[in-house]
């Protein structure tokens, strides 16, 4: 890879790993004292932010500024939003029904076994997956076609997004809607609007990554580890077992995308 800072770029690696690291055993601890493991879930976009945060520090004076400042920024928007999206759908809730059915296998205390299966797991997850990120800032050249069409990728997940998630949180809010199903606005072309848009923004950040063959080869697997995870790990898959014997759940699944949105199938609403 002409050009491509290594050893820079390794020292990166750890830097980056660090980052993650340290945002899941701080927020272990506020896990641990608030005595609910579900706080996991907003430290995922904060460790993502950190991560991008640490690699533009680190990276400067190596890669292109533009696709430095780009990377870093398009992570955070995305990593900020969802952090403060979860807080406050947690607001006043006890552990998440995932967490307590998974910490109740624990074979000894639940706090080590959350901090070895839950915390330690997802930083590893967050180091890996950020991996373009991480490349990006370090790429050398100017930004190219590619990189453009990453950023115009990424601006329609976050779309989906946070328009999924706002037209869900006004349809939970009305009490006229208690045990109905939510099947408007995004909500009638995909089931999962919000993991369609997760899946957008990681295709995104990996065309930003992409400034030559062996730069995309070295990050490929991170949006296929993330549409793995959101496809068939803790998103997409977990969520439908939860809501299957819902009323009204299986016509909806019947005319409703799985996950690529498209117009809704005929049917009864």
């Amino acid at each position: 890879m002409n050009g491509f800072p290594w050893s820079a770029f390794a020292l990166n690696l750890a830097w980056s790993a660090a980052a993650a690291l340290t945002v899941m055993l701080v927020t272990f601890a506020v896990g641990v004292r608030a005595g609910v493991h579900r706080v996991v879930d907003v430290a995922w976009g904060l460790a993502f932010t950190a991560v991008a945060t640490v690699t533009l520090a680190a990276s400067s004076g190596e890669g292109d500024p533009v696709r430095r400042l780009l990377a870093t920024s398009l992570t955070a928007i995305w990593g900020l939003r969802l952090a403060v999206h979860i807080a406050r759908r947690a607001r006043g809730h006890g552990e998440d029904p995932r967490y307590d059915a998974m910490l109740a296998k624990a074979p000894g205390s639940r706090d080590a076994y959350a901090l070895r299966k839950v915390y330690l797991l997802q930083g590893a997850l967050v180091w890996l997956v950020s991996l373009p990120v991480q490349t990006a800032q370090y790429a050398p050249g100017p930004p190219t076609a590619l990189t453009w069409a990453g950023a115009a990728l990424w601006a329609v997940g976050i779309c989906f997004e946070a328009v999924g998630d706002a037209q869900l949180a006004r349809f939970r809010a009305d009490p006229a809607n208690r045990g109905r199903i939510m099947d408007r606005g995004l909500w009638a072309w995909t089931r999962h609007p919000n993991y369609f848009g997760d899946f957008c923004v990681w295709w995104g950040l990996f065309l930003l990554a992409c400034a030559s063959w062996p730069t995309a080869a070295l990050t490929v697997v991170s949006p296929l580890v993330m549409t793995l995870l959101l496809t068939q790990g803790s998103g997409k898959r977990l969520l439908e077992r939860h809501m299957a014997d819902r009323p009204g759940y299986a016509e909806y699944r019947s005319r409703t995308s799985g996950f690529v949105p498209r117009p809704p199938r005929p049917g009864r609403r």
